[in-house]
């Protein structure tokens, strides 16, 4: 029985190592062999060369060089298509996740055999106010407009059978966000709660945080569009009310003209939800055409394994 261990590398050349070397000594007896696979995403600094160094000592880790970033969802998806264990263990390599958790997530998954993923949700969201605050608002709205819901504070790690890895790739699009794949496809789940750490600075700005928001809703569901078709129906009978009320002034000789504030507040407010709602529908548009483009989901330039010399 083999077991792959799949991450992505992106300014990680600091946990290379400790990362490989705790994996190894945390992979469970049951299994007769094993892989680590490591996607470079593109990474700017030098993770990619320490990964290559480290294969003279790790014999079975394998290192996916993509031909630039591609983010880190499909830098993940990529590792998982390459890999070739009968379970993926998937995890971040900067060590906020404890390697050791691998053991954990096996015996739970050994321990109920109907079970196709073990997956982890921090016990109490890492980081400082900010982080822990936006993180509930995202997690708020995720589950309000989605059609799923989302464990809060959900994170990367977890333990998957290949027949399970294998169903996400038939989610595979341009505009691809991970979450949505792992709660569409099913199969029997079952989350385990650990405490996460913080090792470094995330290299998520808040611009890279917003546009993973809003590609996580509006690749999930079309919530959106129903909410914009029904604001507009409850706006047009508020309008047509106001009219009627504005007529029955004028007949009972009680017309009064508004105030110039009054008219411009509602100008400006009918544009502004005239242009979000143009802003929401051209956002499922340009998913469309990102798709009828036909572009690979990556490139992969190299993959790297052990050669004996």
């Amino acid at each position: 029985m083999k077991l792959s261990i799949v991450s992505t590398l992106y300014y990680s050349s600091l946990y290379i190592e400790e990362f490989c070397t705790r994996i190894v000594k945390s992979v469970p007896t049951e299994f007769d062999d094993f892989e680590i696979i490591l996607v470079d995403d593109g990474s700017p600094d030098n993770s990619l060369s320490v990964s290559l160094k480290l294969q003279n000592k790790i014999k079975e880790l394998k290192i996916v060089e993509l031909s630039r970033n591609f983010g880190h969802h499909k830098a993940i998806m990529t590792g998982l298509q390459e890999a070739e264990g009968d379970f993926i263990f998937m995890i971040d390599i900067d060590l906020e996740e404890k390697p050791e958790l691998l053991n954990l997530f096996w015996n739970e998954l050994n321990k109920d055999k109907s079970l196709d993923i073990v997956y982890g949700v921090q016990s109490k969201r890492k980081g400082n106010w900010y982080e822990k605050f936006s993180g509930s608002i995202y997690y708020f709205f995720y589950n309000l407009l989605s059609d799923r819901k989302i464990d809060k504070n959900i994170s990367t790690v977890r333990l998957m059978s290949k027949n399970y890895v294998n169903s996400t790739f038939r989610y595979m699009n341009q505009d691809f966000y991970i979450g949505n794949v792992f709660l569409e496809n099913g199969f029997n789940k079952k989350k385990v709660y650990f405490n996460k750490t913080s090792t470094s600075k995330t290299t998520y700005t808040f611009f890279t945080k917003y546009h993973s928001f809003v590609n996580s809703i509006f690749s999930s569901t079309v919530k959106p569009l129903y909410i914009i078709f029904y604001f507009g129906l409850v706006i047009s009978f508020f309008s047509f009310a106001f009219i009627i009320y504005l007529i029955y002034r004028k007949l009972t000789n009680d017309f009064m003209v508004s105030g110039w504030a009054s008219v411009m507040v509602s100008i400006f407010f009918t544009l502004g939800i005239i242009l979000s709602s143009l802003g929401i529908v051209s956002i499922y548009i340009s998913k469309i055409f990102l798709e009828t483009k036909k572009m690979p989901f990556t490139i992969v330039k190299k993959i790297h394994t052990f050669i004996e010399k």
